[in-house]
């Protein structure tokens, strides 16, 4: 008997946004300010179900496509940095690192729960939030999950996860 595996990939032109970040490399080395068109994928590993998928394609799209919005022109801000403090109040965001300081309207800000907006840990981000979202390994028998991040046109990471 053979060990058979299926998956499903989403990967639409629609899976796209806009967003400004700066990460931390080396220690004490902070990017400028700038800003990417991400591009997003989900690759979905399971068994089929009764209709013979693993997963709705349909599903998948609209609930990426959702995630997808929430980041769409926006400032991405880690909340988990060692060295970059963000605080919000009232309507300001602020962010310092050493000498740096940046302040942003709040409503032009996500404060992510990651140690810094590299495109692997948006991968992840991006990933867990599919995870919550459709109870992947839970409700949907997917057993493994695979994400990437294109930050610039070819420059993809990617975060794997068996549920």
């Amino acid at each position: 008997m053979r060990n058979e595996n299926f998956a499903v990939r989403v990967r639409k032109e629609s899976l796209v946004f806009s967003a400004a970040h700066f990460i931390t490399f080396n220690g004490n080395v902070c990017e400028r300010l700038h800003g990417h068109n991400y591009g997003v994928e989900v690759e979905l590993e399971g068994p089929l179900d009764q209709n013979y998928y693993v997963v709705d394609f349909i599903a998948v799209r609209d609930t990426l496509q959702q995630i997808v919005l929430r980041l769409d022109h926006h400032v991405l801000l880690p909340t988990c940095h060692e060295q970059i403090r963000v605080t919000s109040s009232g309507n300001e965001v602020e962010a310092r690192f050493e000498d740096r300081r940046w302040v942003f309207p709040s409503a032009d800000c996500v404060l992510l729960p990651i140690p810094n907006t590299t495109a692997e840990l948006l991968a992840k981000y991006i990933g867990n939030c599919l995870i919550d979202a459709m109870q992947l390994g839970s409700r949907a028998p997917i057993r493994r999950i695979r994400v990437g991040v294109d930050e610039n046109n070819g420059q993809w990471a990617y975060w794997a996860c068996e549920l």
